[in-house]
Formats: C-alpha cells, structure tokens, sequence
C-alpha cells in the first residue's frame, strides 16, 4: 500500500482530538487550574557535581505567600525515582551529580513569589571534580559518582572467534562512530496539577507513558499504598519518550501533601532543557571483516554510553542497542561489548527508537564503507549478506519469522528514488521533459550551480518491537456496554500524538461495524483502566489488537444473546452495527432496515433495571509476546524498514538539504493510514535534526544549547520536499500478533540513509553526527574545474 498525503478511503477518517488541536480548544494537563491552587517551582543545584554542606530554607519559608517549603527531610518514604534502577534523589541530601539536581521546592500563591522565594534559599556547596568525559569516568583514579562506581550495566555478545576471523578476512573497515545528545523537543514541557482530596487520596494530572509505573513510584515516595493516588496522564503534548520518566512528579506531590492545598507545577524551556532526558549520546567501535567474496565474516563492536548522573533506563537502551548492532545481516564470528557509564552530564533515558538509532548508523556506516571497498553496489552487498528468513535473531535467539526483511529490500529496489540513482540519466530526462512541459525553462532544469551536489543513498533496519525478554511487559483491555449504551473500551495507554484514540476507534468499527458516535474510550486513567502496560517501544498497536480479538468473541456472543432474549430473534440472525442489533439475512448481510432490530442504549437500559450490568464487562490479561529462548533484552517481533534519502549539498557553505525520502515498511495490516503515514513522516524528521543539526552541547557539565534558540529542530523549510511510504501489510499465515507498531521504525534507518547520500554526492564519509558543515565544504576551484552533473 502506497501512503501519501492524498490518499483518501475509509479508513482515512478525521481524529476525534484534530479540530481542538488544530484550534488550540483541547485542554491539555498543563493546561489545568484548581480552585485555590498553588505555584511550585524547584531549586536545583548550580553545579554538576559538589557536596551539600549546609541548606537553610528558613528565609524562603518566611516570605509571605510562601505556604510550603520541602527538602529532603519531608520525603517521608523512598527518597528515589527511577522505573528500572531507582538510584536518583526526589531531593538530593548531601550530594548533587548534574545540574539539574533537584534541592529543595517551594508552593507559593504566585509563580513570582515562588521563583523569589527560590532565590532566598541558601545552600553551601564543596565543588568536586566533574566527570564529562565516558573515558575519564571509566579511569581508576576518577570519582566514584555512585556507590558502586560509575559503571551502570554492561552488554556482551561472543561467538565464534573474532580476533582470529578478522585477521584472515580479505578487507576490514574500521571506524568509530559517534551521535549526539539529542533532545526530545516536545511542545509541550513537563508539568501537571497535583491535588489533595478530601478522602484522603492524591490525584495527579500529569503527562506520563505509563500511569500505573507513575503511580507506583509517587506510592514508594510518599509512603503510601498505590490505590491512594490516582494519575490521570493523557492527553500529552508530545513525549517520544521523554516523559516515561517521572519529572515533576515527586515535587507537586509532595508539595501538595505539606500544603493541603493544588499545586500546579510546569517548567519553563530551560529548565525542560536543564532537567529533562535527552537521548544516549554514544561512541561506537566497528570493525568488520569481509572474504574476497564480499560475504561478512566477523564484527567487533565496542559501545560506550554517557547515561549522566543517573541510571534512567540506559540499562535497557544498551541492551537495545547492543542487539541492533549487528544489524540484520549474517555474520558468523561476533565480538560485541557495551558499556553504560555514569558522568555528571545531563540525563540521559529513553527516547523515540531507544538505542536502535545510534547502533544502526554505524552498522550501516560499515556495510556501505565495505560495499565501496569492494565496488559492489551497497544494496546488492546488503542482499548477498542478509538474513534468511528461518535465521534466529541478532541475539541468536527465536524469533518471528517472516519475510518483511527481503520484501522491504525488493520494494526499495523498484522505488523511483533508487532506481533514479541506479539510472541517473534516464531519470534525469525524464524529470527534465516534465519541467519543461510545465514551462520550466531548459536551462534552469538543465544546470545547477557546480557548488551543489546531489546524492541518493539508502539503509537498512530490522528494528525489535516490546521490551523483550526478561522484562515485565503486561497487556490486556477491558470491553464493555456501558450504561449509556456505548461499547467502552479501556486500556492504560496515552494518547500523546501518535494517533492512538484514532486506531482504537478504526479497530472497533472493524469488529462491530458500528459508528463512531457509539463508541467511548477510556485510556490513562488509572482509577478507571486496566494495566495493560506502557505505551512505549512500539507495542501498543500491537497490544491492543491483540486484546480485542480476545475480547471480541465473549462480547459478541453476550450482547447478541440478551438481544435475542428481549427481541425474539434468534441470535443466529443478528449482528451489531449503528446505533444497535440488526438483522441478517441469509447471506449474512445486514438486512436494509430503517432501524435495528434493538438499540445499544435499550440492552443496557435492560441489564441495568436487571441489575446485570457487570455481565456485559470482559477483561483479559496476557504479556507482550517474547522469544522463549533466555536472552535478557532479546525480542520476539520485529519490523522491518527499507530507506533512501536523496540530499542536496551546497558545498559553499557545507548545508545539506533532504530532498526526497523514501521509506518501505513491513509492519503487518496498516489500520489506521494517517496515523502510519504520520508517524513514519514525524519519525523521519525527527532522524533528520538527529542527523544535521541537533546537538544538546555540553561543557564542563553545563549546558551551552540552553533554549530553542540555540538547539536546532527542523522546521518545515527543512523537511524534505517529497515524501513516499510504502506499507508492506503481509503476514505469515497463522500469524496471530495483528499489525506492528510503527512509532520507532519511521526514526532510526534515516541517518545512515542520509549519510551515504551525502558520499555519494560528495565523496565524504561521516562518522560523526550531527553533520559537521565544515566536512562537505570544498575549496571553491574543486567545483570551478568540475563539469556541472547531470544530476
């Protein structure tokens, strides 16, 4: 299926949440007030690395229209955070390791008071060495950032015998690779409303992945059972990871616990900036050996990433990106080791392709430096070396199989991007007779300046879905006929932007043939949901087709019977669809009637009088599907992405221009297309500003790119000038696992596929990211001596 922005059909439907988004109506949890509620502002520390020698608030609690002031001493239970590893401080007690550091926090009735009442507090500090550097933090003699030193987690893959294969193979590349500390960027910053109820219970409105994970560490902080906080935490202005993490969280809670009072918390850009996740800035080590044949025969790797002060989830980013950097290619001997490294920088956690996007540029940075080597066609080079389809996966581990691999390799084949690369020419003319058909002057079509240069190239990705083995990972829904005769559904999902209360709905007029208007959904809210797992890591598409399918038989055959009992009719010849139970003919077609045969709203109405609601509930519970063999981290399902970007390079000035960007996706049945064209178009923009120009600079543990006004996101000037995706829907036969989600895959193969564009263009390598200009600038009588390119 071939997805663009005029495409039309059915399933093409208009998002509940567009026109209050598009129109600014939608009321985000930032956006909310409480009656008699109270500002809270956070002191955090002004060094990336010192001891706490003395704190007095005493000042700032004095200072009218301050009405709470906590340090560390009012946490009254665990006094750390953090989903997988808790080792960071709600408020930090005698040490701060980055400056974002959270002190002490102040609830005032104003913003103003609050941000003065910040400047009152006094606090002593002893400076200590700051570790910026991953080497230095691996030295003996650096200091130890964490009890147990300053390595969080390592990663090992051995088979075979790499050192010995790499001596005998008749070509090796080796490079090091390196990307950037990217930031997730989200329009709307962390934040939320935190208020005391009368009962005695905590309700959080704040924009979370995963409420109950939330929920869970709020408990652990404040001391509490679970059940006495709720967290409400969609619809979120953008997360892409960036949010799984808690934020705001310990404070507004803990403030609103000492005042009794709302508190409404939101941080500025720059304290978004100086705080918040950013993605793992990496250094990878590749060599990779070839025979005279061109056929792979071993690969070194050596990953090494800056997490910052405290773990977040860099364990399970290494481990992600420790099985993505072998690519989906066959290589007998493999040598692979990883390293996650405590530093004073900023932190670093999880964000949209999680590890992937580092460990795939520098493993297709290696297969087109080899192709080169050898004067192979790089896409002929990664089909002589790719996996078979009854190949384990990277881990050597069972996985999935299906054939998206080869089907993404062949559609790129016969996309007009790459075969205008294989047949510049042809296409060449082509292009020209159309533009001067158009009225295009012949010599505008004709020549570009001889500073501008043109390249195509293309990569690879076989991206793993779920959390993978080893790791919690639950699903499940509930399906239900509500009181007011809609069919509910519930998960514990957020809608942050991906389009997912848009799928949901797609999903249940397909298995009910109903109508919009007769549905209600019910997602992050967990007071209301059940725990059906994080909406992270491109699972929940997957989950909640899943649940569905299991839901949809028990639901049916309930809802038809009462029909049946109060209509007569037997539930053989009846089916849903608008606004009801209708009719069937023969055939099994809904019989055109003007009304069904009973409305949704009267088998409710009914079971209610009955007393019988509950009898029209169904939940189901199950896990994330994993590969049954023990490999820690390893995954099951995988989706697979073929991409070409051709780029534009000025080399006056070293700027690169995506021109054009193809992308091919093997990820199952496509149910909702806006929303997969959308991600896989918000993916490949986001890999864009990976790739060119965006960077969170450190120095000495301080940020220099402190707003939006230093750190470079593409603009709509920078996207690409044409778009095409092509969804490949195929699945095995018997395949029971729905479509795959695709909100990381559409990010991680672009980088590489821009930077072999840009060797093809100007003969330049990149290892390093984002793009240096400096690189691709030429010395001007390079260009003056060239002919113009045909291309």
């Amino acid at each position: 299926m071939l997805l663009n922005r005029e495409s039309s059909g059915e399933r093409w439907r208009k998002r509940r949440d567009g026109k209050e988004k598009v129109t600014g109506e939608l009321q985000y949890l930032t956006d909310m007030t409480a009656e008699g509620m109270l500002y809270g502002r956070v002191l955090r520390s002004i060094h990336p690395h010192a001891r706490i020698l003395s704190l007095d608030v005493s000042a700032a609690e004095a200072y009218e229209g301050v009405i709470a002031v906590i340090t560390h001493h009012d946490v009254p239970g665990l006094n750390r955070f953090g989903i997988a590893t808790p080792d960071q401080p709600a408020l930090c007690e005698d040490t701060v390791r980055y400056i974002g550091d959270a002190i002490a926090a102040v609830a005032a009735t104003s913003l103003e008071i609050a941000e003065y009442a910040l400047s009152l507090i006094r606090v002593e500090y002893e400076v200590l060495e700051t570790i910026t550097d991953t080497d230095r933090a691996l030295e003996e003699s650096a200091p130890r950032l964490h009890p147990q030193g300053n390595v969080l987690h390592r990663t090992q893959v051995k088979r075979g015998s790499t050192d010995t294969a790499l001596a005998n193979c008749a070509h090796v590349v080796h490079q090091v690779y390196r990307t950037p500390r990217q930031m997730h960027a989200y329009m709307e910053t962390e934040g939320g409303l935190f208020v005391p109820e009368e009962d005695g219970r905590l309700t959080v409105y704040a924009p979370t992945q995963h409420g109950y994970k939330d929920r869970m560490q709020i408990a652990r902080i404040l001391g509490w059972e679970e059940e006495r906080i709720r967290v409400i935490s969609s619809p979120i202005g953008g997360s892409f990871g960036g949010k799984d993490e808690l934020n705001v969280q310990p404070y507004g809670s803990l403030l609103a616990l000492k005042s009794g009072r709302p508190i409404k918390m939101h941080n500025s850009r720059q304290e978004s900036v100086r705080a918040g996740l950013k993605r793992h800035p990496m250094k990878i080590e590749m060599k990779t050996g070839i025979d005279e044949y061109g056929h792979l025969v071993a690969h070194y790797v050596r990953i090494v990433a800056d997490t910052g002060a405290y773990a977040t989830l860099g364990a399970p980013v290494l481990n992600f990106a420790t099985e993505h950097s072998m690519g989906p290619y066959r290589i007998e001997h493999v040598d692979v080791e990883g390293v996650s490294v405590y530093t004073n920088n900023g932190l670093s956690g999880e964000f949209r392709g999680f590890g992937g996007n580092q460990a795939i540029f520098a493993m297709e940075g290696q297969m087109d430096r080899l192709a080169e080597l050898i004067q192979m066609d790089p896409w002929e080079f990664r089909m002589l070396n790719r996996r078979q389809q009854n190949d384990p996966g990277p881990l050597e581990q069972r996985i999935l199989q299906t054939n998206g691999l080869e089907q993404v390799m062949q559609a790129l084949t016969q996309s007009k991007l790459w075969q205008r690369k294989l047949h510049p020419s042809q296409y060449y003319e082509q292009d020209r007779s159309v533009e001067i058909m158009s009225g295009m002057s012949e010599q505008k079509s004709a020549f570009q300046p001889p500073w501008i240069k043109r390249g195509i190239g293309a990569a690879l990705a076989m991206h793993g879905a779920g959390l993978g083995y080893g790791i919690d990972d639950p699903a499940g829904g509930r399906l239900a006929l509500n009181e007011q005769g809609k069919i509910e559904v519930f998960f514990s999902y957020e809608e942050f932007g991906q389009g997912l209360i848009a799928t949901l709905e797609i999903m249940l007029i397909d298995l009910f043939q109903c109508e919009p208007d007769d549905l209600s959904i019910v997602i992050g809210d967990t007071d209301r949901v059940p725990h059906s797992g994080s909406s992270t890591a491109s699972r929940s598409t997957t989950m909640a087709w899943m649940a569905l399918q299991r839901l949809k038989t028990p639901f049916l055959q309930s809802i038809l019977t009462i029909a049946s009992e109060i209509s007569g009719v037997p539930s053989e010849q009846l089916t849903t669809g608008k606004a009801g139970i209708w009719l069937l003919s023969d055939d099994l077609i809904v019989v055109d009637e003007s009304e069904p045969v009973i409305t949704y709203l009267e088998i409710a109405t009914h079971m209610s009088i009955a007393g019988k609601s509950n009898e029209l509930i169904f939940d189901t519970e199950f896990a994330y599907p994993t590969t049954p063999d023990a490999v820690v981290g390893g995954h099951y399902l995988y989706t697979y992405a073929a991409v070409a970007a051709e780029v534009e390079v000025n080399t006056l000035t070293g700027h690169v221009k995506l021109l054009a960007n193809y992308h091919t996706v093997a990820a199952g049945p496509v149910i909702n297309p806006m929303g997969f064209l959308g991600q896989i178009e918000g993916g490949s923009v986001m890999a864009l500003g990976f790739t060119l120009t965006e960077d969170a600079v450190m120095n000495e543990g301080h940020y220099l790119t402190k707003n939006m006004d230093t750190y470079l996101i593409p603009t709509i000037k920078d996207m690409h000038t044409s778009l095409e995706v092509e969804a490949i829907e195929d699945l095995p036969e018997g395949d029971t696992f729905g479509p795959r989600g695709i909100g990381e895959i559409g990010s991680v193969a672009l980088a590489p596929a821009i930077t072999a564009a840009i060797r093809d263009a100007v003969g330049v390598w990149v290892p390093h990211l984002p793009v240096a200009r400096e690189l691709l600038i030429q010395p001007i009588e390079t260009w003056q001596a060239e002919r113009v390119s045909p291309r």
